[in-house]
């Protein structure tokens, strides 16, 4: 563990490095943020990224950040539970909440309570009442590389009174030295996902692939779907870890596999990205320089019964777990 830059307030930001199982880690200590991720094999980093500190404080479009408390979009900010009415932070185009407001766990300092060679556990503490939001949230993310390239996050989370959690993790992968993805190829295990309006809210329909140009059922080239920012619906409720959707590079060889226990899982391809500083390749970062692929419960779901919820109450606990597993082929 070294210090890797400072915040506004003066206090330390921390990286600490992770080896195993053919994979190197950087992770930050600000935002639980994956800052660098490299495989055996591959010269190019897995992930976008800055290789200083500075930017991630103005720059960053949460690049390998723990978005949450809940993650994507609540319409209008508006939360009700159990009859009270709670407005969250407007950081969204000025009208919604995104990743848990402005100031989300993925641009706070998060505390180190573990940490050995292949894994760290990090902790943060949101207060009552934190970018809206009702109760006190206590959060906790183990990050391990493990045997066969596999990335490993446990997320968890307690409250001290009703609220919503969904965690993400929300790293742009990118798995070849060429500027986009858009020649990368996407295959996702399901059926279904959600339309938006022209805002990125859910329309609360739940639409079948058939037709779109979101049917990755069969390996597709991501291009045939840009621009896409939409949750593909896996499941109706958090289930057992499983293989969900798998990312590949033809260029390099380097393939990956996402499973989790998530019911839904976002993609977004960066067509929005226009970064005009180096990243961990030294080049800019323009429009679809890395995919964002997030496990978590569907978008903005608190005002669509029929969308799996993600309300935590003070005598449960969150728990995600996800994997992200690399291998490089001979090419």
């Amino acid at each position: 563990m070294h210090a890797f830059g400072t915040m506004p307030t003066g206090e330390t930001v921390h990286r600490l490095r992770l080896e195993g199982g053919g994979l190197t880690a950087h992770v930050l200590t600000y935002g639980a943020v994956l800052q660098d991720l490299r495989l055996e094999g591959h010269d190019a980093p897995l992930v976008l990224g800055f290789p200083e500190f500075a930017p991630y404080l103005d720059r960053s479009p949460f690049f390998g950040a723990i978005a949450g408390r809940y993650a994507n979009r609540i319409a209008d900010g508006h939360l009700e539970i159990d009859g009270a009415t709670h407005q969250l932070a407007c950081n969204f185009l000025g009208k919604h909440c995104l990743h848990g407001g402005l100031d989300s766990m993925g641009k706070r300092l998060w505390q180190v309570q573990e940490h050995s060679a292949s894994h760290v556990v990090l902790t943060h503490e949101l207060p009552d009442g934190h970018m809206g939001f009702p109760g006190a949230l206590t959060a906790r993310v183990t990050i391990r590389v493990l045997d066969g390239g596999v990335l490993d996050f446990v997320m968890e989370a307690e409250t001290d009174a009703p609220t919503l959690c969904n965690l993400a993790h929300h790293s742009y992968f990118v798995l070849d030295d060429g500027r986009t993805i858009s020649e990368h190829l996407l295959k996702v295990d399901t059926g279904q996902y959600l339309p938006v309006d022209g805002e990125l809210i859910p329309t609360g329909e739940v639409r079948d692939v058939d037709g779109t140009s979101f049917d990755f059922r069969a390996f597709a080239r991501l291009k045939q779907a840009h621009p896409v920012d939409h949750n593909f619906c896996l499941s109706q409720k958090r289930g057992a870890i499983r293989p969900v959707a798998w990312l590949k590079s033809q260029r390099s060889g380097v393939s990956m596999e996402c499973r989790t226990t998530e019911p839904g899982l976002q993609i977004y391809d960066g067509a929005n990205i226009n970064i005009d500083l180096g990243g961990l390749s030294g080049e800019p970062m323009g429009a679809y320089a890395g995919l964002a692929m997030e496990p978590q419960v569907w978008p903005d779901a608190n005002h669509h019964a029929h969308f799996p919820q993600a309300i935590l109450r003070p005598d449960e606990r969150y728990r995600q777990h996800t994997q992200f597993v690399f291998l490089k082929e001979n090419t």
